[in-house]
């Protein structure tokens, strides 16, 4: 236990300090962001100041909150569909060598369409509720996470396997036992990025047609011109985006403790 609060502290002071710099960069951004327009005076509908932005923010706190409860429901399902579909994938193309040659071709191509294009599909197919966003969230999770398990359980080769395999260990449990926890890092690598993008799928879905959501908000507004709105909006789904990657570093440095952060994130 003490071995692993030693290793979990230095992690978490390391998230510390990505706040406080974090936090940094944001004021340096405000400032000139206030700065510019106190300078050139851009119309309001098209670059409106920060003190707009608050009051919009304070102004539409209640309805703000409201859609941006429903855009957060789609991520965080999203994401666990994404985890679950892609680690199975992932673990099923390296147990069979047959799913590895049709599943994998299958996966890398669809990689190649653009989210906006089957983002009308998908609302065809599921609606304009949650669903249809769910499903564009976990579309874009899946590969991810997939590709980065694929990789790592690739790579999970060492004196330890072999041992296993010489003393007769079948090969599901060389897998199990083994090769799944050698390629955690890279599971977890994959999870950090699929929690950064996890919010495209949902917001690119309520763009496209929704009746509620962040995304809606900004259309609606943009529509409108009510450009201090959508930076309101924009502000709401940062915030959001950051919090669920600092508590999913928080979870993965727990579960994968014993990689280094260089190892266990592409940061």
């Amino acid at each position: 236990m003490r071995e692993l609060n030693a290793t979990i502290k230095p992690k978490t002071e390391g998230v510390s300090n990505s706040i406080l710099r974090g936090f940094a960069v944001a004021a340096f951004l405000v400032g000139l962001w206030w700065l510019g327009v106190a300078v050139f005076e851009p119309a309001p509908f098209i670059l409106p100041g920060p003190e707009r932005v608050l009051v919009s923010l304070v102004a539409q706190s209640s309805s703000l909150a409201y859609h941006a409860g429903i855009t957060l429901a789609e991520i965080l399902i999203g994401l666990a569909l994404g985890i679950v579909l892609g680690t199975s994938t992932a673990l099923l193309v390296n147990a069979f060598p047959f799913a590895r040659r049709t599943i994998m071709p299958v996966l890398v191509a669809s990689q190649a369409l653009p989210v906006f294009a089957i983002a009308p599909l998908l609302i065809l197919w599921f609606g304009l509720g949650l669903g249809s966003k769910i499903a564009m969230a976990t579309l874009i999770i899946y590969f991810p996470i997939a590709s980065a398990l694929n990789d790592g359980l690739a790579r999970a080769e060492g004196s330890l396997i072999d041992l296993a395999r010489l003393c007769g260990a079948r090969p599901w449990q060389t897998l199990v036992h083994f090769r799944l926890p050698a390629a955690m890092p890279s599971l977890a690598s994959g999870i950090r990025v699929a929690a950064t993008v996890a919010p495209i799928g949902a917001v690119v879905g309520e763009w496209v047609g929704a009746a509620a959501g962040i995304g809606y908000i900004i259309n609606q507004a943009n529509a409108r011109m009510q450009t201090d709105t959508v930076f309101a909006g924009l502000v709401v789904l940062i915030i959001m985006v950051i919090a669920l990657r600092l508590l999913v570093d928080m979870a993965l440095d727990r579960l994968v403790h014993w990689a280094p952060r260089s190892i266990a994130s592409p940061a």
